[in-house]
């Protein structure tokens, strides 16, 4: 089997060390596995900056991190268009099919109401269960909007979740075992059609792409069982990933990076003259493996193994930071 990989990144700012790391990591397991990368732009929540995403790819192959299918490249008819705002009718084909099956359904629920539902409060970042207030409750997507009584709000579609656990061997963290439907619950999919929730997109988007091994933060692992469950649903179950999730690198108080814990733009470091295996050397070292002084991507090839790898986060402190000067 030819080992298909994605880098994803989203245009909502510059490349910076927590996300370069993850790709790096992405791009070192396949290309050791003589695999394929295809870079795909996930534009969907946000469109970014103009310059953004262009900014992005130079910083990505000054990096050394290149792509066999993607923007910049030769289109493949196969999985072309690679822009997510793009790919609109691809969502919209695989909304049909989930409705088909009778997987998915209307939900006019606002946030309040589903805060209302609670039997507890959430705090911070927790996700309340949705309590499948909809289920069952419309014959049709009209019937919904209708219920709703305003021409402004849509009906959101939520995704029928079975009982029971979602496990898989992941390639760094070993098996994980996920109880969506008592975490979360039936799980938004779709606001519209052709307008998908980021679950659907990127499960849509790997099937479409061939993708076969996602590599990608671990702050994810919650979305891998949401997407396996969808694979399911349009009949790819065949065709699931492998997953590997990689250790974040996140500031002193534990969040993601953020102008306050430090300037970790690579677009910074490359204005003040350090060079690309500058970087790879040191986020090579901060990823556990056993390397001294710069190099590049590919020098750090025959030394990539899963089982080489940390599994601890990475926490920006200034003292990380001058390991670049």
């Amino acid at each position: 089997m030819i080992i298909v990989s994605r880098l994803a990144p989203s245009p909502t700012g510059v490349l910076h060390l927590g996300n370069v790391r993850t790709f790096l990591w992405a791009w070192l397991s396949a290309r050791a596995q003589n695999g394929k990368v295809i870079l795909r732009i996930e534009d969907l929540e946000t469109r970014g900056k103009p310059g953004v995403t262009e900014r992005m790819l130079d910083d990505l192959i000054w990096l050394g991190l290149d792509w066999d299918e993607g923007p910049r490249l030769p289109l493949d008819a196969s999985s072309a268009p690679y822009i997510q705002s793009q790919r609109r009718e691809t969502y919209k084909q695989a909304h049909a099919q989930l409705a088909a099956a009778g997987a998915i359904y209307p939900c006019t629920c606002s946030r309040a109401d589903i805060a209302a539902a609670q039997s507890a409060p959430h705090e911070g970042d927790v996700e309340p269960r949705y309590p499948g207030t909809c289920r069952g409750k419309y014959a049709t997507e009209r019937d919904a909007q209708l219920a709703i009584g305003d021409s402004a709000r849509q009906p959101a579609w939520r995704l029928i979740v079975p009982p029971g656990e979602v496990a898989f061997d992941d390639l760094l963290y070993g098996m994980q075992r996920i109880d969506v439907a008592t975490s979360v619950g039936d799980f938004v999919v779709a606001k519209a059609p052709d307008n998908p929730a980021y679950q659907l997109a990127v499960a849509a988007d790997d099937i479409a792409m061939g993708v076969n091994e996602v590599v990608r933060g671990d702050d994810l692992i919650p979305s891998t069982a949401r997407q396996m469950l969808i694979y399911r649903a349009l009949g790819a179950a065949d065709t699931i990933p492998r997953y590997g999730h990689v250790p974040l690198v996140v500031g002193p108080d534990g969040k993601r990076l953020a102008k306050r814990h430090g300037d970790a733009r690579i677009s910074s470091f490359r204005e003040r003259g350090l060079s690309a295996r500058r970087i790879i050397g040191v986020l090579a070292r901060w990823s556990g493996l056993h390397v001294s002084g710069d190099v590049s991507a590919k020098e750090l090839l025959p030394l990539w193994s899963w089982k080489a790898v940390s599994k601890e986060r990475v926490i920006l402190t200034p003292e990380r930071l001058a390991e670049f000067t």
